[in-house]
């Protein structure tokens, strides 16, 4: 896919903000709300006038009706940085025909950080390869999205590449985004990400599945493990329904296990356009509850 190709997506999601979960902590000021009071222009809520405090912030007006001097609260506004971690292990290599996983994942990637720069967040990337991790520090400079795209864009999906390390190593980043099929260290990624949110930080978690694993063709075949071809399976008309329970079920205990931890959970299904999972991921009342189609989709 070249940057180009990005084009439609970009106009598709053009317009969206990807909004706070809740409060921000101390932070620059930004387009959150935060959890600090102080003197911007958005009221709150009045506080008694404490020796100290800046006389101009006295509502006079207040004054003159209760004898009680009082002051002004506001809501401050605080950016966010936030960053993309996105697993480019073989397993997002499939379908081969199409490796419909992996251009899922970029275009999702892309959105979500056009919509983070859009919201004036620094934004930034990770990208976990088999030659390496590749990072982009959040940044809200212009063209911050483009350079994005062009690391996406020279990476492969190859090897086996554990993802727990750099969700680690984003401890200090208070919004993360990862996006996966949670066919690695799933496990470990998932202790991090309760870790991060322990911190406070906030966690999105966008599940990539191939709409082949969730309704396979029928008719037999060999399944093999794109990240160790040592583990094959059979997978026959026989077999079929096994299969489509077996990873229902262990979709479904992921969506659990996620949201247990406190992070946001997306089903991201390469049947689904690239920008509708955008938008449920920046603000998920907009579409219908991604934990009901982890159970349900092609049940």
């Amino acid at each position: 896919m070249a940057i180009a190709a990005y084009a439609s997506l970009l106009d598709a999601v053009r317009g969206v903000r990807w909004p706070a979960r809740g409060p921000v902590a101390a932070a620059p000021p930004g387009s959150h709300h935060s959890r600090l009071r102080g003197s911007s222009a958005e009221f709150a809520e009045y506080r008694p006038y404490r020796q100290g405090d800046d006389p101009r912030r006295i509502d006079w007006k207040l004054l003159a009706r209760s004898d009680r001097a009082s002051i002004r609260l506001a809501t401050e506004r605080a950016v966010l940085p936030t960053t993309i971690i996105i697993d480019a292990s073989a397993s997002l290599a499939f379908p081969e025909a199409t490796l419909g996983k992996w251009l899922l994942a970029k275009q999702v990637a892309a959105g979500l950080a056009s919509a983070a720069h859009a919201s004036a967040d620094p934004v930034g990337l990770v990208v976990v390869a088999h030659d390496g991790v590749h990072t982009l520090a959040p940044r809200t400079r212009h063209g911050v999205v483009g350079d994005m795209m062009r690391v996406l864009e020279g990476t492969a999906p190859r090897g086996t590449t554990p993802l727990a390390g750099s969700v680690r190593a984003a401890h200090d980043i208070p919004r993360i985004a990862i996006i996966t099929d949670l066919l690695g260290d799933a496990d470990a990624t998932l202790a991090a990400a309760r870790v991060h949110r322990a911190k406070g930080g906030e966690v999105h978690l966008v599940h990539v599945v191939a709409a082949e694993e969730l309704d396979p063709p029928a008719g037999a075949r060999l399944a093999t493990d794109p990240e160790d071809d040592r583990v094959e399976r059979a997978l026959t008309d026989s077999t079929r329904e096994g299969y489509l329970a077996a990873f229902g079920a262990w979709r479904a205990e992921q969506a659990d296990r996620w949201t247990a931890s406190g992070a946001q959970y997306h089903l991201a299904s390469t049947a689904t356009p690239a920008d509708r999972i955008v938008r449920q991921v920046t603000d998920p009342r907009r579409v219908e509850s991604s934990r009901t189609h982890a159970e349900g989709a092609h049940a």
